[in-house]
């Protein structure tokens, strides 16, 4: 999976899901992405609720009230709100090799991740198995904002993107060199890591153009794979973002 950066901003769309709870919502309004939003017959004012009515009367966002049992089946988990959304489109390995990717773009890939939890985690951290309503809830909207990639061959991906000028880093508790040790390069950069119980598949390793980890205390010998890349991304591919050195 990867988070592809377009230098005009757009994201193709495809057609809706329905989306539950008042955060996935609030953050499908926000983006956009939001067709209808659904609320549940004689639902209680909260600040929740009302953050969402008050975002969807701004951005012209239908609103419409169900009875409960229809928000049921649509949205097991609405919490008495669900919407309507478009989510990105899915982009083929051909169209992934062709995007235009903005000089220094940040591609998260994700190798053998399957959870749509740990997917949406990932996808929240990244700002990226089918996006599906459960991955859309977990990363509480974010999936929304972003593009993504299925494909059939990791390997063979990464050696397009470093056609395309990537730098592949891959996060392995077999590298030498921790996140503080090593320097994020410049320019563009895909982020790879594998699952937690894997990690990084073989090939997929061998294809990396440089290997990083984490370092561990105590007796935890490794981190969730969303915290892994969270934690990769704060500490060791966003400075050199910050301070201009990519």
């Amino acid at each position: 999976m990867t988070r592809p950066e377009r230098r005009d901003g757009r994201t193709p769309s495809v057609p809706s899901h329905v989306v539950g709870g008042r955060r996935a919502v609030l953050e499908a309004i926000r983006a956009g992405a939001a067709r209808e939003v659904l609320i549940a017959r004689g639902s209680r004012s909260t600040p929740g609720l009302r953050d969402v009515l008050a975002a969807a009367a701004e951005a012209g966002t239908t609103i419409r009230e169900v009875e409960r049992d229809e928000l049921d089946r649509l949205a097991p988990d609405h919490r008495g709100v669900a919407a309507h959304v478009r989510v990105p489109a899915t982009i083929g390995e051909r169209e992934l090799a062709a995007w235009p990717f903005a000089e220094d773009a940040l591609v998260v890939v994700l190798d053998g991740i399957t959870d749509p939890q740990n997917l949406g985690a990932a996808a929240r951290s990244a700002g990226a198995a089918d996006v599906t309503p459960a991955a859309v809830r977990a990363s509480a909207g974010a999936l929304l904002h972003l593009s993504h990639a299925r494909v059939a061959n990791i390997p063979r991906v990464l050696e397009r993107l470093q056609g395309a000028g990537f730098t592949v880093v891959g996060l392995s508790e077999h590298a030498g060199r921790t996140v503080y040790e090593e320097t994020c390069p410049v320019g563009r950069v895909a982020i790879v890591l594998g699952d937690e119980g894997e990690g990084l598949a073989r090939l997929t390793r061998e294809a990396c153009d440089l290997l990083v980890r984490l370092p561990i205390l105590g007796r935890v010998g490794s981190l969730n794979a969303s915290a892994s890349l969270a934690a990769a991304l704060y500490a060791f591919a966003l400075p050199a973002r910050r301070d201009g050195r990519a």
